[in-house]
């Protein structure tokens, strides 16, 4: 393959690890929001151009689907979301900012060190898009865990399938069919998502996990 190509492939891929970092960096919510639809925006990208060097002209729906839906649907509907609750505000944290990034550093560390060394057999646009993809998993994760809000754990859990995507079109693994269920799922769960953040809004007047623990008679 084209160096050049591959050189291009692993800027995006790298270039949507940075985007994960700077979600994990993010404390206002419309900031969070924003920087979410640039996230979904480099996967689109990514997807583009690995149907391009692929010669897999699918994954140019792929890419369409990723760029409509997740990158301008869904942070439509989330800041609809967020204005009609009245929680524009700052994102809480479970840890300070620093620590999380230092642990988002760790993680990344660990995603090179495992997932290049079970991929010897593959090529090097595999190998690297793989363990950019773990990355961005794990990431997602972390953020997952590091944010008291719902909106922020909402989305953590969507980075999480964007590096899924880029797993899926880096190993060239995934069938069209399954990529459309997932961003049809993805809708779905928004909606549900949506009404299970306005319920909670009405029946406690508030979204924050700490919150909810002190309803339920815990310590936050």
């Amino acid at each position: 393959m084209d160096p050049f190509a591959l050189d291009v492939a692993h800027m995006f891929a790298g270039g949507l690890v940075l985007v994960s970092f700077m979600l994990l960096y993010q404390d206002r919510m419309f900031s969070l929001l924003n920087i979410f639809a640039l996230h979904a925006f480099v996967v689109s990208v990514s997807v583009a151009w690995q149907a391009h060097i692929q010669n897999a002209p699918h994954l140019y729906i792929t890419a369409a689907i990723a760029l409509i839906v997740k990158a301008i649907v869904i942070p439509v509907v989330l800041h609809r979301i967020i204005v009609r609750l009245g929680i524009h505000r700052s994102v809480e944290t479970v840890v300070g900012i620093g620590q999380t990034m230092l642990g988002g550093i760790g993680l990344v560390a660990l995603s090179i060190m495992v997932m290049l060394p079970i991929t010897t057999a593959e090529g090097t646009l595999v190998r690297e898009d793989l363990a950019f993809a773990l990355s961005v998993i794990l990431l997602g994760l972390l953020m997952m865990v590091s944010r008291r809000n719902a909106v922020g754990q909402v989305i953590g859990f969507m980075s999480i399938e964007n590096g899924l995507i880029l797993a899926a079109t880096g190993a060239k693994g995934m069938p069209l069919v399954v990529e459309i269920s997932v961003a049809f799922s993805i809708l779905i769960a928004l909606i549900v998502i949506g009404i299970f953040l306005f319920r909670i809004r009405e029946r406690f007047d508030s979204v924050e996990l700490r919150a909810l623990d002190q309803f339920r008679g815990e310590r936050p």
